[in-house]
């Protein structure tokens, strides 16, 4: 039995807090200061032996019509409707305000179950907003502290009995709550670096106002994440399921990436580092540059940034349609990735334009591609073929007039493609014969564009005494 809960409530009152208490890890990000989460963000929760489906939304507020908070409102009244039920949150130390009132009435009239949710219950100076809630017409409300873990068997209890009624659940499905797993005082930490299998790790990144959030909306065909002319927009990495080609992907929006010179606001600083969070635990990732302004510095070091952390990278080169100069844009992209990224040839270069969705098939191909060629494996002997030909056409060099000798090469690991080579004088070995290599490595066994990392290993001298044990 699964179900899907929406969880809604003014700015600050503690939702993303929950929404990170159920799902069991940090997930959402968490600020005093109000208004961080824009986009809805699911996840999958479980709360003693319910497991459902849980959103957090935007806070809600009242706004013009043309206006962002407006935009995000429809966001949060879309996961309204969508779920089986919804928690109606508010902050019992505040009491119940004008706008709680105005959103209570609205959730009221819809069809969605409601359940009255007073969050930040711990201590005496909640007492007067727990008995004030009362007052929302939304029946007794259910008192707990996201933070601290304190009454989720009351929310459990609570949300059964709306199960029930809604015949979702029978009685006999009910497991024994004090048997079962509760996330009460405890918050698990997922091992996030292991991607779950099969499944595509997605990341699109890149600076503020270069078309990220179109470009997700246009490849899931539907408003999934907000966009509009205000840079910024996005501040949390919003992680959606879909599939392409019947390959399994987790697609994720991020937040733009400012030098970090201009990052002043904790706010920007905390989206940032949910950006690079992002991109560490991604497979691919496609860095999204203006067609206008190509591969600016900040993009060479996004760029740099993703090779670092062994990712594969695709570079899409959005809003071509307003490109003036086609040619030379493409040009700059390409003549700066040469001189800026050297050690990694052959990066993916895809023009696009989201607003339109132009050649959006074919960037999805060029990500597929990408994702193959840094899952990709060698054979031991066609890698030491190889190394002895390399070697051969040009032999390392010879420090003191003793020539390092390379015995022997396997591949390490994927995930990127990750090479040991067995030497006489690993530390004597120059940068530049290792590029040597990685070239050739790349020309003889199609590696484009993906990270290539090679481990020098010191190899025994078979002539050398052997140590005793």
């Amino acid at each position: 039995m699964t179900f899907t809960l929406a969880i809604l409530g003014r700015p600050n009152v503690g939702k993303s807090t929950l929404f990170n208490r159920l799902i069991g890890k940090r997930q959402a990000l968490v600020s005093p200061e109000p208004g961080l989460t824009r986009d809805r963000r699911e996840g999958q929760a479980r709360l003693y032996d319910l497991e459902f489906t849980i959103i957090d939304t935007a806070g809600l507020e009242e706004a013009a019509r043309d206006a962002l908070e407006t935009r995000m409102r429809a966001q949060s009244e879309k996961a309204l409707a969508e779920a089986d039920i919804a928690l109606l949150l508010i902050d019992a130390r505040s009491g119940v305000t004008p706008i709680d009132k105005h959103f209570a009435d609205l959730m009221r009239r819809s069809k969605t179950p409601v359940i009255l949710v007073a969050n930040k219950c711990e201590g005496a100076a909640a007492e007067a907003g727990l008995a004030e809630a009362y007052t929302l017409g939304l029946g007794a409300p259910v008192a707990l502290s996201a933070e601290h873990g304190l009454g989720l068997a009351d929310l459990h209890e609570e949300l059964e009995a709306r199960l029930k009624e809604l015949g979702l659940v029978g009685a006999d499905e009910m497991g024994d709550a004090d048997d079962a797993w509760a996330s009460e005082g405890e918050e698990e930490e997922a091992d996030e670096a292991e991607a779950e299998p099969g499944i595509l790790q997605l990341a699109i990144v890149g600076r503020p106002n270069v078309g990220k959030s179109t470009m997700v909306n246009r490849l899931l065909g539907e408003e999934r994440v907000l966009t509009g002319p205000e840079a910024g927009i996005t501040r949390d990495a919003i992680s959606i399921a879909w599939s392409y080609k019947d390959q399994p992907i987790k697609l994720i929006d991020t937040a733009g990436l400012r030098r970090r010179a201009r990052i002043d606001a904790a706010l920007e600083k905390l989206s940032t580092g949910d950006t690079l969070r992002a991109v560490k635990f991604a497979q691919v990732v496609v860095l999204v540059v203006d067609a206008e302004m190509p591969m600016e510095k900040q993009d060479l070091s996004i760029a740099a940034h993703v090779i670092d952390e062994g990712r594969a990278l695709v570079i899409a080169i959005n809003k071509w349609d307003a490109c003036a100069d086609r040619q030379a844009a493409l040009g700059k992209v390409r003549d700066r990735l040469e001189r800026s990224l050297p050690q990694v040839r052959g990066i993916p270069l895809v023009t696009v334009s989201a607003l339109r969705g132009q050649n959006m098939e074919r960037l999805l191909d060029a990500v597929l591609g990408a994702y193959e060629v840094w899952n990709r494996r060698v054979p031991t002997p066609a890698l030491n073929r190889w190394l002895a030909e390399a070697t051969q056409a040009h032999p390392p060099p010879a420090p003191g007039g003793r020539r390092i000798k390379l015995r022997y090469m396997t591949q390490a690991s994927a995930r990127p493609p990750t090479f040991a080579i067995f030497c006489s004088r690993p530390k004597d070995l120059p940068d530049s014969y290792l590029r040597y290599l990685e070239n050739g490595l790349r020309e003889a066994f199609d590696l484009p564009g993906t990270p290539i990392r090679m481990n020098l290993r010191k190899s025994d001298n078979p002539y050398a005494p052997k140590k005793k044990r």
